[in-house]
Formats: C-alpha cells, sequence, structure tokens
C-alpha cells in the first residue's frame, strides 16, 4: 500500500490521493467509542487509530476533535458510505501546496504603472484631487514595512502567554534568530524531520513569531514571545495531503494552540466540508484558524481569480495580500460565490523579509502565505491583550482592521492591524 502521508515528488495542488475523507455527525461523535466502532463499520477497517491515541509514529483514521475520518473505499463502499446518515459528507482526499507568490514580475509593475498612472489623471480632473494619497511603506534598518504599515513594531503586546502553531514546511531548528525559544515540533511527513529544507514554513514562523532583535538584520517577527508549534504537514516538495494537515491541525488544538497559521491550499473553487468542520470545531475549542486566500489571480490581466482551499472554508479566515502602497497584490485571489468564498481580512504580502533556512538566514519572497502570517502574529497579540479567543479573536481582528479604498471582496475587513498603545 503506498503511504500518503509520504512526500512524492512533482505532486501538483488538487491531485487526488485515492483516499477519502469522512465528515461525521456531531451526534455520533458525542461517544468515542461509538465513532470509532462506526469508524470501522463504515470502512471495513479491523483496526480504527483514533487521534486520542497519541500513538507515536502512527497516523490516525479517525480525526476526533475534528470530527473527521479518511480511509480508502471501494465502489460498492464508498456508495454506502454516502448513503449513511451517520455521514455527513464525503469527499476524495486531495494534495495541497505552499502558497508563495510570483513576486514582483515585469507584468504585475507595468500594471501598476498602468493603474498609478489612470488614478493620477482622475484624481487631477476631479474636486476632490486633495484628497490623501494611500501611504506608502518601506523596509528601513530596523524593522520591515509590513510591521510598519500593520502596526506591529510599536505594539506593546509580544504574545507572551499565547500558543501560535504554523503547519508548512517546517522550521530550521538551528536558526540562531530561534535560539532560546520555547518551540515544540512534529512532523507528520513520514520519512522526514521537521527541519525546513524548502524556506517556506521558516519564512512563515519568522513573520508570525520572529525575534524582537534579530542577530543581524532588520525586525521582522510580530509575537515574539508567543509560544511556538511547528508542524511538518508540507514535505520538502512544498505539498502535502489532507490527512497530514488535518493530523496537524487537530495536534495544533490539542496542545493549546489559540491561533492556528496555513499557508498552504489548492485551487479548488468549492467548500470543503472536512475542513469547515475542523474550522468550526477549532473555533469552538477557542482556536482561531487563519489561512491563504491563494495566488491563482493575474490582476494586471483582468483575472481576479479565486479564493482556494481551505481558506475558502467559512470558518477558516481567508487572507489576502496588499503590496507596500496598500494596492492588493496581482496575485492576490479575490473574494468568489461559493459560500464562505470571501476574503476576510487583508496582510502585507509583497516583498515581505522573514527569516530563511542557514545559511542564507533570510530572504525576501511574495505571497498571500507571506500576509498569512502577519495577520496570525498579531492574532496572537490581540489574544494576549483582551483574552480573545476562537470566534470572538475572529471579531477582534475584523473590527480592528484598517478600512482600504478598495473592494471587500478583494481585502475583506481591511488590512489587519495590531493593538494600539
Amino acid at each position: 500500500m503506498v503511504d500518503l502521508h509520504a512526500a512524492v515528488p512533482g505532486r501538483t495542488a488538487g491531485t487526488l490521493t485515492g483516499r477519502y475523507l469522512l465528515v461525521l455527525s456531531d451526534d455520533l461523535l458525542a461517544d468515542h467509542d461509538t465513532a470509532r466502532s462506526a469508524v470501522a463499520e463504515l470502512t471495513g477497517l479491523s483496526e480504527v487509530t483514533s487521534s486520542r491515541d497519541d500513538t507515536p509514529g502512527v497516523h490516525p483514521t479517525l480525526f476526533a476533535r475534528l470530527g473527521v475520518a479518511v480511509a480508502e473505499l471501494d465502489p460498492a463502499r464508498l456508495r454506502t458510505v454516502r448513503a449513511d446518515r451517520r455521514v455527513l459528507s464525503v469527499e476524495p482526499e486531495r494534495v495541497l501546496r505552499a502558497l508563495s507568490g510570483p513576486g514582483l514580475s515585469a507584468d504585475y509593475l507595468r500594471g501598476f504603472a498602468d493603474a498609478a498612472g489612470f488614478l493620477a489623471e482622475r484624481a487631477a480632473a476631479s474636486e476632490t484631487a486633495d484628497a490623501p494619497v494611500a501611504a506608502r511603506f518601506a523596509d528601513n534598518d530596523q524593522v520591515t514595512w509590513g510591521l510598519q504599515a500593520t502596526g506591529a513594531d510599536v505594539a506593546a503586546e509580544t504574545g507572551a502567554g499565547i500558543t501560535v502553531a504554523v503547519l508548512d514546511t517546517g522550521l530550521d531548528l538551528g536558526h540562531p534568530d530561534f535560539a532560546g525559544r520555547q518551540i515544540e515540533s512534529r512532523s507528520f511527513v513520514d520519512g522526514q524531520e521537521v527541519a525546513d529544507v524548502q524556506g517556506h514554513g521558516t519564512h512563515c514562523i519568522g513573520t508570525s513569531c520572529g525575534p524582537l532583535a534579530p542577530g543581524s538584520g532588520r525586525r521582522y517577527g510580530i509575537a515574539h514571545e508567543a509560544r511556538i508549534l511547528v508542524g511538518k504537514v508540507l514535505g520538502d516538495d512544498g505539498s502535502g495531503t489532507d490527512a497530514g494537515i488535518l493530523e496537524g491541525i487537530e495536534w495544533a488544538i490539542s496542545s493549546g494552540a489559540q491561533v492556528v497559521s496555513m499557508s498552504l491550499g489548492a485551487d479548488l473553487n468549492e467548500v470543503s466540508a472536512a475542513y469547515e468542520n475542523a474550522g468550526r470545531r477549532a473555533l469552538d475549542a477557542g482556536t482561531l484558524i487563519v489561512a491563504a486566500a491563494g495566488n491563482n489571480a493575474e490582476r494586471s490581466t483582468g483575472n481576479v481569480g479565486f479564493v482556494g482551499v481551505p481558506a475558502n472554508s467559512p470558518s477558516i479566515m481567508a487572507v489576502a495580500a496588499v503590496d507596500a502602497a496598500l494596492a492588493i497584490a496581482d496575485f492576490s485571489a479575490a473574494s468568489s460565490a461559493v459560500e464562505g468564498g470571501q476574503v476576510d481580512i487583508a496582510g502585507p504580502g509583497v516583498d515581505v523579509y522573514s527569516s530563511w533556512p542557514m545559511p542564507q538566514r533570510t530572504n525576501t519572497i511574495s505571497g498571500t502565505s507571506m500576509a498569512t502570517p502577519h495577520v496570525s502574529g498579531i492574532a496572537a497579540l490581540w489574544s494576549q491583550r483582551t483574552g480573545a479567543r476562537g470566534r470572538d479573536l475572529w471579531t477582534q481582528l475584523t473590527q480592528a482592521a484598517q478600512r482600504l479604498p478598495l473592494p471587500s471582496g478583494d481585502v475583506g475587513a481591511g488590512l489587519v492591524r495590531a493593538p494600539g498603545r
């Protein structure tokens, strides 16, 4: 049997694994033993492993806290399961990927220049030409532009007492900027350690929870005293399965995370019932899941894209990306018509400087992946200040967001903002 938790080179987002995700009814989950027996009956498995067993090296069939099971089903059993009232939904398991953007392409810059020229001409002809121009930000010797734009650089909060889980490609655990930090880690990719050789995870963790004063260069981290949970759910090729990601979410919740940051996804314009169930149950447990909206837009050519899985789940906060002029990034996906497919909030996501595996130490990259840890880090600051958790923390973030002169379908409530002094 193929081990679908293992990293397979060349997997693209949306690829099917051959297994299925079963979303179980809440009534069934009221009793764990009953749920386990039901999953055995539904799937035909002689033994059902549960996330509550917490057996090292054994991947669960049943994610008890999330109400989801994963299994291979032949066509006959698949029909039977779909007709069973104890199962709310059945969907194929897919591969998701890290969501880094293309950066500033020549087309993007030309499109930005054309748009800027158009706006300048319109402003000159308008009676309101004296209206304030959107602020511009830039990295300086002390701090990144993203921390300046969101007010994170002057926030009094540090993330102390708050746990942030980042589910990604892992972390360079030997990175000097994280020396002495409270870090717990686990790999959900068979055959691979937590060590990040891809870079994406180290970059995201750096933005959300990096140091106040890095050993060299400018400050790039927000919740610099938060406890960090590093969940490697994406392999060294940047891809991972739904089951591995759901296992990471379950681990984060059981480990006490108030915030879960996921800069990953697949370009699917439909809601996953499994991720929606996970997001809803996480909120019930006081955990907010934040996810990248996606990079499938190319706005310079008229393509606004759409929010993908899992960010399009109604109970998962979808994050768009803006640039240093607080304009929507060319690649940042717009809201779609599916239920829950709206962008909820925006964060800095273009030319973001953060940590990177040694010996390089730092790197500057773009994507809604980079916007997402700005939101998760700032969520930790708000959680520290107000004690807000789950749905209350979601409301806190959207109410505090800076409104932008852009459609809500692009940026949701606006630019995420840290607590003021």
